[in-house]
């Protein structure tokens, strides 16, 4: 074995986690992952199960050529292969290497059994690379912490062993092996960000600070430093901010303005949003200082901050809405899909619910469409149900989701909140309740 495979090997072999059960190397057919494939083939010779995803984007004229060459690089490693093929559409505005990254990674991650470990060839001067371009988007600790050495990833975990490896090294020891290799055309045309930062720029940089990748490299690991323990300071205070899945605007108030931002940025992450970097402060601004009356919404792509009595939700951009009439003989069919993501209807049996000798059998489901009101007991004044949502702080970005129930044209019930009283039985009688079974949370 050639000596820096050797040492490849033992490096990858040392970093993967101790719960790994297999390992999964992202083939490219460039000289970076046919290096990877090597190195793991090594690793784990005797070791654990390996396998190769080749990932097709469907973007370049050259893609058969690059599936012969994986298909060959892991017939001579002995390494079962798969090829996946994805489509990339870009968002109008978004960029399409990041298009085509994020489908493949949802590819990669879709095929990890448990513990298996994706192995991924990003190297020294790729994490240089990506620490340049998001301290040029003007990022902060988050992003100036480029790529995580080991992160989850599906049902497993993502491993880059390389990120301290230069590219030389990898280059001299795939020349060593002999092994067949291909750059992709993306990599050379600059247009894209990173392929325009990799050859104008960085030859500069590189010739007048030759240790660069290095330093670069040091800055992301204090970076990584620094936001674990912003991570850690934001899990103290919103210990104190929680108001069940939301956070109190009073309480936020209290903190200074950084701490705000960092608890608001963290909270957000934990749902695995991306926060809106460049609008947090307006945001919050916004937040904590409209009018009471006011429900302000802070929009950034798929998401959106909204405040309502008290308290800040994250929620989609566009709420869930319930859509076109729908029929239902529940003693036909107990349950009803809602579809549109407003899960579904279930009759269950329920003592002094709905009583069914005061019912049609066809019932219909629609859409609020305002006005409507119920009686909740025999003596009770009738209300609005926009009373009713008020008194019980129903979100008004969540009103329109609600399935509204009637037996021809009379309202019996809202979702499983409220039911009309005029077409209930007495406590003990035998009825029937209506429970809304994966109904849409705020987000």
């Amino acid at each position: 074995m050639h000596p820096g495979l050797h040492a490849l090997a033992a490096s990858l072999r040392a970093q993967l986690p101790p719960r790994a059960s297999g390992m999964v190397v992202a083939l490219s057919g460039g000289a970076d992952s046919a290096c990877l494939l090597a190195a793991a083939a090594a690793a784990a010779a005797g070791v654990m199960p390996l396998r190769a995803v080749h990932v097709d984007h469907g973007l370049q004229a050259a893609a058969a050529d690059f599936r012969r060459l994986c298909t060959t690089l892991c017939a001579h490693l002995g390494v079962p292969l798969s090829i996946l093929t994805v489509a990339v559409g870009a968002a109008p505005g978004a960029s399409l290497e990041e298009a085509a990254r994020d489908a493949r990674y949802a590819a990669l991650a879709a095929q990890l059994a448990p513990g298996e470990c994706l192995l991924t060839a990003h190297h020294a001067e790729d994490q240089a690379e990506t620490v340049l371009l998001q301290a040029l988007r003007g990022c902060g600790p988050a992003g100036l912490a480029g790529m995580p050495r080991c992160r989850p990833l599906g049902r497993g975990e993502h491993l880059r062993p390389f990120l301290e490896v230069p590219r030389r090294e990898l280059g001299r020891c795939v020349a060593s092996l002999g092994l067949d290799t291909a750059v992709d055309p993306m990599n050379r045309d600059p247009r894209f960000d990173r392929a325009h930062l990799r050859l104008r720029v960085w030859p500069g940089i590189s010739e007048r600070w030759p240790g660069a990748a290095g330093a670069l490299g040091r800055t992301a690991r204090h970076a990584a430093e620094a936001l674990e323990l912003l991570n850690a300071l934001a899990d103290e205070d919103l210990a104190g901010l929680r108001d069940g899945a939301e956070l109190s605007v009073a309480r936020l108030r209290a903190l200074a303005p950084a701490r705000r931002r960092n608890a608001l940025r963290r909270w957000i992450g934990e749902r695995a949003v991306p926060p809106p970097a460049a609008r947090l402060a307006e945001a919050l601004r916004q937040c904590l200082d409209a009018r009471e009356d006011h429900v302000p919404a802070i929009i950034w792509g798929e998401h959106a901050l909204r405040r309502y009595r008290g308290r800040i939700y994250l929620t989609p951009a566009v709420p869930a809405r319930f859509a076109d009439p729908l029929s239902w003989n529940p003693h036909v069919e107990p349950t009803l899909e809602l579809g549109h993501g407003l899960g579904r209807l279930r009759w269950v049996e329920r003592a002094g619910g709905l009583a069914a000798a005061l019912l049609p059998p066809t019932l219909t489901v629609r859409a609020r469409c305002g006005g409507e009101s119920l009686r909740l007991a025999p003596r009770a004044p009738t209300r609005t149900v926009q009373h009713l949502c008020q008194a019980e702080g129903v979100p008004p970005w969540m009103r329109a989701a609600l399935p509204f129930v009637y037996a021809g044209p009379r309202l019996i019930a809202v979702a499983d909140r409220w039911l009309e009283a005029r077409v209930c039985g007495a406590r003990t009688e035998p009825g029937a309740g209506i429970d809304w079974e994966d109904a849409p949370a705020l987000l």
